[in-house]
């Protein structure tokens, strides 16, 4: 980074306390710093550019920043006073950069927090155990405010073209603050909610990192492992004339990033491991009602899929 400064004298504000004392160092205009400019980072970039923010980046690719300035970015984030400029900083990278990013950055976010102008930091990584566990320890060690997050919206593809101001219209936004008390907590979430308002998210959950890793597992992961796994069949090549709707919906997430996913998976490699295991399960019954030409049980089994499905689609409707 362009500038490095001492160590902060251990001291932990409170949320209420330094966004009191920024509003008055930062001026009336509010502005977010995003680090990384990928679908994600560019899609939150879009969304305040258009709420009429001042949004700063970073980013690794030096063509994608160049981009990103012609009609997004206000300017960089590379230094202590860009990151006083800003309320709110978005880390959409991955888990490892996250951290980085944030052991290179704790002292100065501890010295600008000492002085009343340090920006909320949340991360939007995929899994939240990798980040959290660490990125808390930071905070409370520096004196900053960090609380992980991640909007579940996203493509099969990725990259700042594809980066849109609505991706997050209406999606639900999964929060996963650090361990303290209710008042700090409840305080922390609220500012969140205000800063997080121009990207339009439709609904919050509260949970803790390790909830979100076990429930992610199945509800994202999963299902990329099992439609990656799909088209490696032989038959996918014959598929043109003889598909519609099913394929096209099992085989949509087949189109990854490898170097992202891999990362994520093994990140929540427990929890990932334990939804193929139930999975194959699953399939080892019905390969089994095959083998053995049990048509009844055959049909027992996808009721039972049936049942299961109506009633998780029932559920929300009843709550």
């Amino acid at each position: 980074m362009d500038e490095q400064m001492q160590p902060a004298e251990s001291s932990r504000s409170g949320v209420e306390a330094q966004s009191v004392a920024a509003e008055t160092a930062k001026g009336s205009s509010p502005a977010v710093g995003i680090v990384g400019l990928g679908l994600i980072g560019g899609s939150f970039a879009r969304a305040y550019a258009t709420a009429g923010w001042r949004v700063r980046a970073w980013d690794t690719d030096a063509d994608t920043l160049a981009i990103a300035r012609i009609d997004v970015l206000d300017g960089l984030l590379r230094t202590a006073e860009d990151l006083a400029q800003c309320d709110l900083v978005v880390l959409a990278a991955y888990p490892d950069a996250c951290l980085q990013w944030l052991r290179s950055h704790a002292e100065i976010l501890g010295r600008l927090a000492h002085e009343g102008k340090a920006p909320i930091v949340i991360d939007a990584a995929g899994v939240k155990e990798r980040v959290c566990v660490e990125a808390f320890d930071l905070a409370a060690e520096h004196g900053f405010s960090f609380c992980g997050a991640h909007p579940m919206a996203g493509t099969e593809f990725s990259g700042f073209a594809h980066a849109r101001a609505d991706l997050f219209r209406g999606a639900p936004m999964v929060l996963t603050p650090p361990p303290t008390n209710d008042i700090d907590r409840l305080d922390l979430l609220d500012r969140i909610h205000e800063l997080l308002e121009p990207c339009g998210f439709g609904s919050y959950s509260v949970t803790t990192p390790q909830a979100h890793d076990r429930v992610i597992a199945f509800t994202s992961q999963l299902a990329h492992v099992v439609s990656n796994a799909y088209v490696k069949s032989p038959t996918a090549r014959e598929h043109h004339g003889f598909s519609a709707g099913s394929y096209r919906d099992l085989t949509r997430v087949a189109h990854l990033n490898p170097h992202m996913w891999s990362e994520l998976m093994m990140d929540d490699a427990d929890a990932l491991g334990f939804e193929i295991e139930t999975l194959i399960d699953n399939l080892a019954a019905v390969r089994q009602a095959l083998a053995s030409g049990d048509r009844n049980g055959l049909e027992r089994l996808l009721a039972e899929g049936d049942r299961i499905k109506r009633a998780l689609d029932d559920a929300p409707r009843r709550a």
